[in-house]
């Protein structure tokens, strides 16, 4: 990311409000992926995909619990 010359970082939000709005979004999106990613998972007996599945969901709802308070 560049920043004018002088311009001083803020440390509470390095990031602009659109990156922190695509992160947020991806975040959301997570969830939702993972529960199809998880039936697939468990209608194919795939045991790695169960697994990663819930680990991206469970990361996914972490960092937005997290954020919000």
């Amino acid at each position: 990311m560049r920043w004018r010359e002088g311009q001083e970082v803020d440390p509470d939000n390095p990031y602009s409000e659109g990156t922190h709005m695509m992160l947020n979004m991806s975040y959301w999106m997570s969830i939702p992926i993972g529960l199809v990613l998880l039936w697939m998972g468990i209608k194919g007996r795939v045991m790695w995909l169960k697994l990663w599945s819930v680990g991206l969901m469970a990361l996914g709802i972490g960092i937005l619990v997290t954020e919000y308070f």
